[in-house]
């Protein structure tokens, strides 16, 4: 008894490793939906705010300026 409450105790404290070396727990309809999730996200396209936009186009100015070299007050 206490042998196979010891071995329940195992499996259970390994199974995400079980799960995921024999098959990774994904069967049926679960792969099935991961399928087509990985499918849609391969169909998006990142849509860019105009403030990211906007801050952008401020650092290309600002490389852009020209700079003065400062003299030593010496």
């Amino acid at each position: 008894m206490l042998l196979a409450l010891a071995v329940a105790v195992v499996i259970g404290a390994e199974w995400p490793w079980l799960a995921g070396r024999f098959g990774g727990g994904r069967f049926g309809g679960e792969a099935r939906r991961i399928r087509e999730r990985q499918r849609r996200k391969a169909n998006l396209k990142l849509v860019r705010s105009e403030t990211e936009e906007f801050e952008e186009s401020v650092q290309r100015d600002l490389a852009e300026l020209p700079t003065i070299e400062e003299r030593d007050p010496r």
